[in-house]
């Protein structure tokens, strides 16, 4: 099996990066493939701009870079977004990648009212990278607005299943050393429930 794991974060030192490297790693040790989408040293541009726009309104076919990407995810069995939480929310970089690479007429269809589906079988791993503690998150009904906005608001309407969403909290604290095994575990896990109907 073979995941794409897409990074959201401009620094390759960052946390959010070593902790995709432990995902890869994961699947690794457990016989898989995977492939690092790194965003920013990619040079993807987040833009939606005039010709995203046309192609949502279908009057052209997508970019070179969007057709990439969509390539990219289609020769993957899961889907792995690793990202920091900026503002509660996708940074720019992934949120512009979302918005960009899920096309009308890709990842769905929407004409004359109607919505078809079109990632139906897409599986998804979501792994947020909080600053603050889980109890601030909690507090404030962050759980709730993730799987409103991104669960449901992103991967539901195109389809996809969301089969784990992660909040790595606290950081910024002094044990970032839980989440890369965290990280690790993931990958390693990743794909047993399909090695078990197997």
């Amino acid at each position: 099996m073979h995941a794409l794991i897409v990074v959201g974060h401009h620094d390759p030192q960052s946390l959010t990066h070593a902790l995709a490297r432990q995902i890869a790693a994961g699947l690794t040790n457990a016989g898989h493939g995977s492939e690092i989408a790194d965003l920013a040293s990619e040079g993807f541009d987040p833009r939606f701009g005039l010709a995203d726009h046309a192609v949502h309104r279908r009057l052209a076919a997508p970019p070179a870079d969007v057709l990439r990407e969509q390539a990219r995810i289609d020769r993957a069995d899961a889907l792995v977004l690793v990202y920091p939480i900026y503002w509660w929310s996708l940074p720019a970089l992934l949120k512009g990648w979302v918005e960009r690479v899920f096309s009308n007429g890709w990842a769905f269809d929407y004409e004359g009212g109607i919505t078809v589906k079109k990632l139906r079988g897409m599986k998804v791993h979501l792994v947020g990278v909080a600053g603050a503690d889980s109890g601030t998150f909690e507090r404030h009904g962050y759980g709730e607005a993730m799987r409103v906005q991104i669960e449901h608001g992103i991967f539901d309407y195109c389809g996809a299943e969301v089969l784990s969403s992660t909040l790595l909290d606290d950081s910024e604290g002094a044990a970032p050393a839980l989440h890369l095994h965290t990280a690790r575990t993931l990958g390693e896990q990743m794909f047993a429930d399909c090695e078990a109907m197997a």
